[in-house]
Order: structure tokens, then C-alpha cells, then sequence
């Protein structure tokens, strides 16, 4: 017998009655209740008077009794309190409830058939018993049996189709908790030394430089009267005294120069400072001997030497403040660093995540030119005292010391001191109002040599550059299959129009299509859509491909598109010349081993597109093909790269003079110094002739400022190089 057949048992109401009345005389019954109850206080109270036969009040409150029982174990339970039990939470026989005192244990009874309650199967729901009041009930539409829910055979069933799965948008680059971290990194980094360095200021350099260049004036004057025989001889003492006063008040100006000289020895250093300080010490003995012979010191050439120490130290802590302030200012960081190509001897420039550790850990780092000044120094050191030495023998003690201090000055010319921190000077000023710095001189010699710099037409043409001024139709299609077609060309394309031709077909709510047999030329784009062969791209492009152009169409920049050989629309665009992708593209089209390498797939972007709206020469950039552009494309930074320049501004100009700066930095350094390097060797070589010749005479502080001047010329021009990036 199946389940519900057991639970549609009907009961024998006259048999369940007598087989009562027959357990009501038996002791240890099993009825339980009120029933049971009551025969047991009986019992209990007259065990003597219990009679085998019961009354006939008895009996018919015993039938009471048990029709109640029967009816509250059958009664139909109500609607709202029906509750569907799942099959693994039916008791079983070894887990029963207890028994209340309200409950007749029907199960017990003889004559009735044992209800068997079959375990039902995971994936099927048990069904309430019917009562005989619940099958006379009119019949109600079966609903259909339901799979257990998660089970191997359950389907979900839903009101509404599922709308497409559209995945979540990516995460920004630039999250905001990157924001926190980079501005806590810069206010304890940059911008804390940056109001360190405000204290200090600038105002008691400038002082120094203004009264030493004050001394420079007064020295050379009265130099060049003296020269002139302007000077009498009853005041050749004042005019002695004056400039060995003058020397020692120059002296005093740039102390901290000098002793900054003396702390490099001390950190085993022999830098321009230190070299100063001798040759300080050797004019201060011969000006000792200038006081007693009446001799002219060479004070001038002194003076003008420690004003260009004094002007060095200024531009390094104003080149200082410039970049932490620009630091301190950033909002985002990003960063340029450099990677092998394939190519050999050539680099690619790439663009990385900037940190703040690869300014702060580099930018107080001093160029690798000053290593060779310092054993240039150190070498006129030793040759000065040689030909002092040289001309002392010869000529007396007087001629030696004149000769030493004279080859110390002619060895170094005074713009010597600012080859390093002038043109890094000038470059930072250009840098600052691009919202640019470089990690020091390490990162401005890193972006040198051969490189490669690789141009995307988002840095040609930020959003919102691109704009459509309006769409002509021709033929009979329709408007919006010519928007869909021209859209899924473009879209497969890729480039500056993307987004305008996505704007335009979502504002029509029009179909969107996907392209195959996508082919790229020059000039234009091709593809089968929709089993018709579509081509776009610009009025020469399409009468290349034997496209019927109809009379009078004169569109400079149009996108036209083509079905089946015949045009269908035309598009036209403007592009907005962004000032800073101009500049930037100039910039990097000027330099011979810097090539620029367009990454852009779009069609619009040919060479002479390129001519027109930047007004550089598309020679100097190279358009690549297609395996070159992809290999150029799969180029990452690596995860621990070192950036070489952080930019907080956006704009192809922020990161092109980076580079082109960094070249320019890295030419008037290396000119600089051989130029410098030059007029000193030429100026020892003289020395020693004039030492060994005994010509004393012709080493005058006029003869000896007018050569510093005349080398000073050309090793300033020099440090302008950077202005012209």
C-alpha cells in the first residue's frame, strides 16, 4: 500500500468503539486523555466496587469521548495553517514525541490498520493526507510536482527572461585609497622638506650674490684704471690695500662656500669649493707680498669666482624648492622608465605607476660630471704648485707664489661653478609649469641615448577633441543602417572617433552589427557586415577603391562610408589642436636619436594629416605596420621599475620634455664641460710657459679677468641650452 493510500484510510467508527469499550475493562488500557484519566481515578478510588460490566451512562460517555478523539485526529486543518514539510524532517518511529494529556493514541488500537510512512525521495516534496471531507471537496487543478530545489533534476523557473550578463566596469587606476597613501607619502616626504627649505630661503644667497658682484665691479674698475695708468704712484698703497680688502670681504661673502670646501675634504671629497679655498689661502699670501712690493693683487678674478660659487649654491636650493613644490602639489603620479627592445641598442620609453620613493631617494644625488671635476681639481692643484714651485727656482720666492696663485685662477674658469646647476636650473623652470620633475640626475641620464617614444592617438587627441559637425546621406538606405554600419567598422577599428560614433548610434538606439572579414588600408577600413561588403575612411581612400564620388563633395576631414560600392554617408569631423600635444610632438620630432613611433590604428591619422594639424615634419615619426605596431603595444613596464621622470599633469607636453629636457640637460652638461675643460688647460699651459720664461709681468689681474671673462662667454651660452627643448 502506497502512502496515500494510508493517509486516505478511512476509519470503522463502530469497531474502533467496541474494541474501546472491550480495552476500557482490561487494567494498564492503552487509551490515553481525558478518558483514561477519568477510568483511572475510578480505579483508584473504589478498587473493591469495580464491576467487569460498565453502565449504560458509561458506555455513552466513553462513545463521547472517543467520537471526540476521532474527530479532532481527522479534522481538516485550516488554509492559513497548513505548512509543507520537507521529507527529511518526518518523525520517525524511534524519534516519537511524548505523548500529551490531551492526545488519544490511535496507532495502538487492534483493529486498526498501521499507518507505514515511506521516507520520500530528495528530490520530491511530501503531499498533506486528504480527509474524507477534503475528497468530497470540489477538485482543484494539480499543480505540478516540484524538483527539490539545487537538486540534479531541479530547474529554476523565472516570470521574465534573464536580461544579458554585462560585466562590471574595471577598477580606476587611480582608486582613491592610492590618493590617500600618495598625498600621506607627500606630506611627509616632499612637502615637509619642502617648508625646511622655505626657513633657510633664498634671501641671504641673493645678498651674498648681490655684494659680491658689487666687489666684482669695484675690483675690475679699478683694475682697469690701473691698467690704464690712471692711478698714481702716491696712491698705489690705497690701491693695493683696497683690493686685498676687497678680497677678504669677498672671502667673507661665501664662507659658507669655503667651509663647505673644507667639510668635502673631510668626507674625502676634492670638489670646485675646495679648490677655491686654496686658491684663496695662495692670493692671501701673495697679496701679503702685493702689500709690501706694491703689486696689484688679483682680487677681480677671486671676486668673480666666489660670485659664480655663490650663484651655483642658489640655483641648486631654488632648483630644490621648484621640484618639491611641484611634488607637493600632485594630485596623481605617474611615471616614464625605460626598457630594452628587441632592437639593438635602442630603448623604449614607457610609461609606469610613479612613487613618491623615486624622487626623494634621487633627487639630492649629484651628477657623474662632478667625479671628473674633482679629479680635475685635484690636478690643477698639483700642477700649480709645480709651477710655482718651477718659478721659484728660477726667479726667486716672490715670482713663485704670483705664479701658483695666478695658475690656480687661469686653471678654472668662473663659469666652471655653474655648468651642473644652471642648466638644471633653467630646465626645472620649464618643467614646473608642466607639472613635471626628474628623479635626479640619474633619471635625466637614463632617458637619454637611443630611444624610442612610443605616441598614441589619446595623446594627440584627449577626450573631447573629436567632434562631429554634421552627417549627410546618400542613396536610398536608411539613415540608421548607414550610423550601425559605419559604427561597427569603427568600432572594430578602434581610435579617436570610437566614442563619437558610439554616442551617435546609442542616441538613434540603433543595431548593433559585427563585422568580418575586417581588413585595414591606408587611408580606410573594410569589412563584410551583414553579408554586404561596407568600406570607410576619407574621400581619396575611397576613390581609390572605386567608389562613384558625386560632384561638389569638398570635405577636409570626413569619414565617408561606402555599401557596396557606393557611398552612403558622409561624416564630417573636426579635430581641435590641443596646444600641449602640439608643443609635445614638436618637441620629440627635434632630436635625431629620439624617434617617435605612432601607435594609432585610426585611419584619420596619416602622414599628412599629421603635417597639416601639428606642423611637424611626418618624416622624423614613424608609421610602423601592423607586427611592429602589435609588438610595440605588448611592451609592460616591469612590476619594480624604476621611473626616471613623474609627471602630475596630463597632456603629451608633461611627458615628451621629460625626455626631450633630459637630452638637452645631458648635451649642454657634456659641452659645457669640455668647453670649460679647455680654457683651463689652455690657461696652465700659458702659466707654465710664462714660469719657466720668468715673463712675471705679463701676469696682470687685468690680462688674467679679461681671460676669465672671455671664457665665461661661451660656458653661459651653454647653460641655455635647456631653454630650447
Amino acid at each position: 500500500m502506497d502512502e496515500k493510500d494510508v493517509l486516505q484510510q478511512e476509519f470503522d467508527l463502530d469497531a474502533l468503539i467496541n474494541e474501546v469499550k472491550n480495552m476500557s475493562d482490561e487494567p494498564g488500557s492503552a487509551l490515553t486523555g481525558e478518558t483514561s484519566e477519568v477510568q483511572a481515578t475510578k480505579d483508584e478510588a473504589t478498587p473493591a466496587e469495580a464491576e467487569p460490566e460498565n453502565t449504560q451512562p458509561e458506555e455513552e460517555a466513553v462513545e463521547e469521548a472517543v467520537e471526540e478523539a476521532v474527530e479532532e485526529a481527522v479534522e481538516e486543518p485550516a488554509p492559513e495553517e497548513m505548512e509543507e514539510v520537507p521529507a527529511q524532517q518526518l518523525p520517525t518511529e524511534e524519534a516519537e514525541p511524548p505523548v500529551t494529556s490531551d492526545t488519544v493514541r490511535i496507532d495502538t488500537l487492534p483493529d486498526t490498520k498501521p499507518v507505514v510512512r515511506h521516507a520520500a525521495p530528495v528530490e520530491e516534496e511530501p503531499e498533506e493526507a486528504e480527509t474524507p471531507e477534503e475528497q468530497e471537496a470540489p477538485e482543484t487543478p494539480v499543480q505540478p510536482e516540484q524538483a527539490e530545489p539545487f537538486s540534479d533534476s531541479w530547474e529554476p523557473e523565472y516570470e521574465q527572461p534573464i536580461a544579458e550578463y554585462v560585466p562590471a566596469a574595471p577598477i580606476a587606476f587611480r582608486p582613491k585609497s592610492r590618493l590617500r597613501e600618495i598625498k600621506k607619502k607627500l606630506v611627509n616626504g616632499p612637502e615637509k622638506q619642502y617648508y625646511i627649505l622655505s626657513e633657510v630661503g633664498l634671501g641671504k644667497l641673493q645678498i651674498a650674490i648681490f655684494f659680491s658682484l658689487l666687489v666684482v665691479l669695484l675690483s675690475a674698475g679699478a683694475t682697469v684704471m690701473y691698467a690704464l695708468g690712471k692711478v698714481s704712484e702716491n696712491r698705489m698703497r690705497l690701491m693695493v690695500f683696497s683690493q686685498f680688502f676687497a678680497m677678504l670681504l669677498s672671502a667673507g661673502l661665501g664662507c659658507f662656500q669655503l667651509l663647505e670646501g673644507v667639510t668635502d675634504l673631510f668626507k674625502k671629497r676634492f670638489s670646485l669649493n675646495t679648490l677655491l679655498l686654496i686658491t684663496f689661502v695662495l692670493c692671501c699670501a701673495d697679496g701679503i707680498l702685493c702689500l709690501q712690493q706694491l703689486r696689484v693683487p688679483c682680487c677681480a678674478a677671486f671676486s668673480l669666482q666666489m660670485t659664480m660659487s655663490l650663484w651655483s649654491a642658489y640655483q641648486k636650493r631654488n632648483t630644490q624648492l621648484g621640484q618639491l613644490d611641484t611634488m607637493r602639489k600632485a594630485t596623481h603620479l605617474d611615471g616614464l622608465c625605460v626598457q630594452q627592445t628587441e632592437e639593438e641598442g635602442r630603448k623604449i620609453i614607457l610609461r609606469c605607476q610613479g612613487e613618491v620613493e623615486h624622487f626623494t631617494e634621487t633627487y639630492l644625488d649629484s651628477p657623474k660630471g662632478e667625479k671628473f671635476l674633482s679629479v680635475y681639481a685635484l690636478v690643477v692643484v698639483g700642477i700649480s704648485i709645480g709651477a710655482g714651485v718651477l718659478a721659484g727656482i728660477l726667479h726667486g720666492f716672490s715670482a713663485g707664489l704670483q705664479v701658483a696663485s695666478v695658475t690656480t685662477l687661469a686653471a678654472v674658469p668662473a663659469s666652471i661653478f655653474v655648468i651642473f646647476s644652471r642648466p638644471m636650473a633653467v630646465l626645472e623652470r620649464r618643467l614646473h609649469h608642466l607639472g613635471t620633475v626628474l628623479c635626479g640626475w640619474q633619471g635625466a641620464w637614463g632617458l637619454t641615448g637611443k630611444v624610442t617614444y612610443p605616441v598614441d592617438h589619446s595623446d594627440l587627441f584627449p577626450t573631447g577633441s573629436v567632434r562631429m559637425n554634421g552627417v549627410k546621406f546618400f542613396g536610398q538606405r536608411q539613415p540608421d543602417q548607414i550610423i550601425s554600419y559605419a559604427t561597427a567598422l569603427i568600432k572594430q577599428d578602434g581610435g579617436t572617433l570610437e566614442p563619437l560614433f558610439n554616442q551617435l548610434l546609442e542616441s538613434r538606439n540603433g543595431i548593433h552589427y559585427t563585422p568580418t572579414e575586417f581588413n585595414r588600408y591606408e587611408g580606410g577600413i573594410g569589412a563584410q557586415i551583414n553579408g554586404e561588403p561596407v568600406l570607410a575612411g576619407t574621400l581619396r581612400f575611397l576613390k581609390t577603391m572605386g567608389v562613384e564620388i558625386p560632384e561638389g563633395i569638398r570635405v577636409s576631414q570626413a569619414v565617408c562610408v561606402a555599401v557596396d560600392g557606393e557611398l552612403c554617408g558622409l561624416f564630417a569631423v573636426t579635430y581641435e589642436r590641443n596646444r600641449a600635444a602640439v608643443a609635445g610632438l614638436a618637441s620629440l620630432c627635434g632630436y635625431r636619436k629620439l624617434k617617435p613611433v605612432l601607435l594609432s590604428k585610426d585611419f584619420m591619422l596619416s602622414s599628412e594629416f599629421i603635417r597639416s594639424s601639428f606642423g611637424v615634419n611626418p618624416k622624423k615619426m614613424q608609421f610602423p605596420d601592423e607586427e611592429t605596431r602589435r609588438q610595440l603595444q605588448a611592451q609592460k613596464p616591469e612590476e619594480d621599475a624604476q621611473a626616471l621622470a613623474l609627471v602630475t599633469k596630463e597632456g603629451l607636453a608633461a611627458y615628451a620634455y621629460a625626455v626631450t629636457g633630459a637630452r638637452s640637460l645631458k648635451t649642454a652638461t657634456k659641452l659645457g664641460l669640455v668647453i670649460h675643460l679647455i680654457g683651463g688647460i689652455l690657461g696652465m699651459l700659458m702659466m707654465l710657459v710664462l714660469a719657466y720664461l720668468g715673463e712675471t709681468r705679463l701676469l696682470t689681474p687685468a690680462n688674467l679677468f679679461l681671460y676669465e671673462l672671455i671664457w665665461m662667454i661661451p660656458g653661459l651660452l651653454v647653460t641655455e641650452w635647456t631653454r630650447s627643448i
